[in-house]
């Protein structure tokens, strides 16, 4: 009997684009690899996009540049596309494949697993619980990241969200446990200078012996991003559930990965959906995201956070609006935030975490912790609302209590929301600094804290008084 791995056809139908059509084979199964070669004998990998009776349609990761349907040759391996997986790929640099590209030789490990990863039973999930200090007060004190979270960031052309992801890989860490996070970093689309920051910042800060970097770069084929992300997933959930270690995986730009898909679909010649995406947007950005998560009975954990550029600052494009469904809320990037030299300039209102709540208080972060995030959100939307008045009636015309407004809205984008892109401040440093700005609104409008904490400390801030009360500058 013949064995249909050892195959290889020649010829194919036709080429459109990233894709090869190959007809007349058999024994062929969907998202199985398959090995290219061309006329000059290189060899190409590709992935069984669709397959019916006789007939397959071939995505392949190098690109089809200098193929030809005459020449091509195809062997198809029987398996999915596989990546090895080992501690030791830490501090190592590989393409979207899972090559290496730092130039060092392939990981030595016999360990391969499946890029898309195993689904995990709903029910075999831990709630994710435990709070993660990024030392961003802006993240911290209003949008707090939890252990197990997916937390993407939604930015637009232009706006530090590369600086903010780098500062969460330096900073972020556990109060819990007396541990450091793992990064897995995968890049998709993104010019040279950019990924040569991150490594660059990596390296600086010491931190890059602790990070896995997968890249797929502007020039590099665009076919090559769908995998990326998944390749990095991959060596994430070995690390978190067969090492028990603590992964942060950045993602970047998961807005590239979308443009790659709407691609292909377009060369397959799919009916298209929202602004030319493909229909099955939401469930392929699913697949990604849900790779996320804490395991019951598994002392590792994988924490996510995307970052997406939304064209044209427009949240309501198809990829931050799908995205928003699926993660468990955003972090909103604020262009006039940014334009007045806020870093980083977080935009209160929109951001939100829907986990926070479960990740603060008392015996986690500090009891007055929910309440005063609360107390902020309400007096910064207020704030919102007078400034909007102010821009018809002028500054003037306001009431007393208005201008009040007025000051602690400075007051919070001057003094919480902005700090160094190198300056880690601490869960006490950042609810110390809440309480402070409170100060500018009379008790009378504090509304969402209790008795108790206006007395421990509101009063205390009021009068000076206190540890904190003087720590920080006006």
């Amino acid at each position: 009997m013949t064995d249909i791995r050892k195959l290889e056809y020649v010829g194919a139908n036709r080429i459109e684009g990233p894709l090869l059509f190959v007809e007349g084979i058999r024994d062929v199964a969907f998202d199985e690899v398959v090995e290219i070669k061309g006329a000059d004998g290189e060899e190409r990998l590709g992935r069984v996009l669709e397959v019916g009776r006789g007939f397959a349609a071939i995505q392949v990761f190098e690109g089809t540049s200098g193929l030809s349907p005459e020449t091509a040759r195809m062997r198809f391996v029987g398996r999915p596309l596989e990546i090895p997986v080992s501690r030791r790929m830490l501090g190592r640099t590989f393409d979207g494949l899972g090559r290496p590209i730092d130039g060092g030789p392939p990981p030595l490990t016999k360990e391969r697993r499946d890029v898309n990863g195993l689904p995990i039973n709903p029910f075999a999930r831990d709630y994710p619980r435990d709070f993660i200090q990024t030392g961003i007060s802006a993240i911290d004190g209003m949008n707090t990241l939890v252990r197990g979270q997916k937390l993407p960031i939604f930015s637009g052309s232009g706006l530090p969200h590369n600086s903010i992801a780098a500062q969460i890989t330096r900073q972020a860490k556990l109060l819990t446990e007396k541990v450091e996070f793992t990064v897995v970093f995968a890049a998709m689309g993104v010019k040279y200078d950019i990924a040569r920051f991150f490594i660059n910042n990596f390296e600086e800060t010491g931190v890059l012996e602790n990070v896995a970097l997968f890249l797929s770069l502007a020039n590099d084929p665009s076919i090559e991003r769908l995998i990326t992300p998944r390749s990095a997933l991959t060596l994430a959930e070995h690390l978190a559930f067969e090492c028990d270690m603590h992964v942060l995986v950045i993602l970047t730009d998961m807005t590239n990965y979308c443009e790659s898909l709407r691609e292909i679909a377009t060369a397959r010649g799919e009916i298209p959906s929202r602004k030319g995406y493909p229909g099955y947007l939401y469930s392929d950005l699913a697949s990604i995201y849900e790779r996320a998560g804490r395991v019951l009975g598994k002392k590792g954990s994988i924490t996510q956070v995307p970052i997406l550029t939304m064209p044209s600052d427009d949240i309501s494009h198809p990829v931050p609006d799908l995205t928003g469904y699926i993660t468990e809320g955003q972090i909103v990037l604020e262009r006039e935030l940014f334009q007045r030299s806020i870093y980083p300039p977080i935009a209160g209102l929109p951001s939100l975490s829907r986990l926070m709540k479960d990740g603060i208080g008392k015996d986690r972060t500090r009891p007055d912790h929910p309440h005063l995030a609360s107390q902020l959100f309400a007096a910064y939307k207020t704030v919102k609302d007078v400034r909007s008045l102010a821009s018809v009636i002028g500054e003037e015309e306001l009431s007393s209590l208005d201008r009040k407004y007025m000051q602690f809205g400075a007051r919070l984008e001057n003094e919480f929301l902005r700090q160094g892109d190198h300056e880690d401040r601490s869960i006490e440093q950042t609810l110390e600094i809440g309480w402070k700005v409170l100060t500018e609104l009379p008790q009378s409008e504090l509304h969402r804290v209790t008795e108790e904490e206006l007395e421990t400390y509101y009063h205390a801030k009021k009068s000076g008084e206190g540890e904190g009360g003087s720590r920080w500058p006006s």
